[in-house]
């Protein structure tokens, strides 16, 4: 009697474990996929930029020499850093931060087709942190980036970012312009002016890369981040596109940036402070004789007996408040060299008005 009821418990299990599996999903069968139906207008946006930008932005590796013993004799190159750039022209003229390439004994410049090439240094502005490289040969086909204008961005406009962070390449970020007209120290510690100011994550690597607005033209050079970790915290910089293309065609031209000599040497803030009390503007110190600060009768501190004169102080430069050094050079290097300055000064407790010959500096 016990056989049967053992097959039929057999038979039962195995019947149950059949239904069981005809009720529960084959666990090693894919789920049905969804349709997401179209992208968005401002996907759709992002993407189209990205791939005409994207041709036009290189990644840029330098190496430094080093000495394998004490006396030097075996020279080798290490890697030194890396960092970002983007195509200026078809001649091949790559435009980058001139802290990318400091202290480099080479370069090189990796395309978007992957192709690696030897660049060397055409010039630089360390006070504006920009540099120019020009690829050894050129390769046909270059695709120079857009250029647009800073002068009439609008905070929240729309921006991306494309670089190599952390040596990623053709890496996409987006935002907006975050704030306008910020300073930042380059890296010869003068100001840099105007600065764009946005939130599209921006990270080591990315120096040099360009900044583009929603219509895909260059609006500013990505160059800094502030972040305790030094990692993207959401707060880029960008030098504005108006300096840059002031900046590279003197560079490429000249291999410098051409600035004028304004003949005369201020006096440090803190000696104006002292001798004269709180003072806003540009107090002439030494007038060099010869120079456009003489010839257009500008006036330095003196002497009567033991009683110190103060010297002329520049508070304005073509109607544009001045308030130190930085800001005087600013105001005439944005003029053109061989024109005239008009400057706001103050002599003796009265207001003047004295132009002034904008000359190249000499070499």
């Amino acid at each position: 009697m016990r056989r049967p009821l053992l097959v039929l418990g057999l038979a039962a299990g195995v019947l149950a474990g059949w239904c069981g599996h005809a009720l529960v999903p084959n666990p090693a069968k894919p789920r049905p996929i969804e349709s997401r139906g179209p992208l968005y207008e401002w996907e759709k946006a992002s993407i189209q930029r990205f791939r005409e930008a994207a041709p036009s932005v290189v990644y840029i590796t330098t190496t430094e020499e080093r000495s394998r013993d004490f006396f030097g004799l075996d020279v080798v190159e290490v890697p030194a850093g890396s960092g970002t750039g983007f195509i200026w022209d078809a001649e091949g003229h790559v435009v980058t931060n001139f802290h990318v390439i400091q202290g480099a004994a080479r370069a090189y410049i990796t395309l978007s087709d992957g192709s690696r090439h030897e660049a060397a240094f055409v010039g630089g502005a360390a006070d504006k942190d920009l540099a120019v490289l020009l690829l050894a040969k050129t390769p046909p086909k270059l695709r120079p980036i857009p250029l647009g204008t800073s002068s009439d961005l609008q905070v929240g406009q729309g921006v991306l970012a494309i670089g190599n962070p952390f040596g990623l390449d053709q890496t996409l970020t987006t935002g907006v312009v975050s704030a306008l007209g910020r300073e930042i120290q380059s890296v010869t510690r003068r100001r840099i002016t105007g600065v764009i100011q946005t939130d599209a994550a921006i990270n080591p690597g990315n120096s040099g890369g360009p900044l583009l607005d929603s219509a895909g033209r260059l609006v500013g050079v990505n160059t800094a981040i502030q972040s305790p970790s030094g990692a993207s915290a959401g707060i880029g910089f960008a030098v504005p596109v108006d300096t840059v293309n002031r900046v590279v065609p003197q560079l490429i031209a000249r291999g410098r940036l051409e600035r004028p000599d304004l003949g005369f040497e201020p006096v440090a803030p803190r000696l104006i402070e002292r001798a004269f009390g709180p003072q806003k503007g540009v107090m002439v110190g030494k007038v060099f004789r010869g120079g456009a600060a003489a010839r257009a009768g500008l006036q330095g501190v003196g002497a009567e007996g033991r009683r110190v004169l103060p010297g002329d102080l520049i508070q304005a430069v073509n109607g544009r408040a001045v308030e130190d050094w930085d800001g005087l050079l600013d105001a005439v290097e944005a003029l053109p060299l061989g024109g005239t300055a008009d400057l706001e000064i103050q002599r003796d407790g009265r207001k003047l008005r004295v132009a002034i010959r904008l000359e190249a500096a000499r070499e």
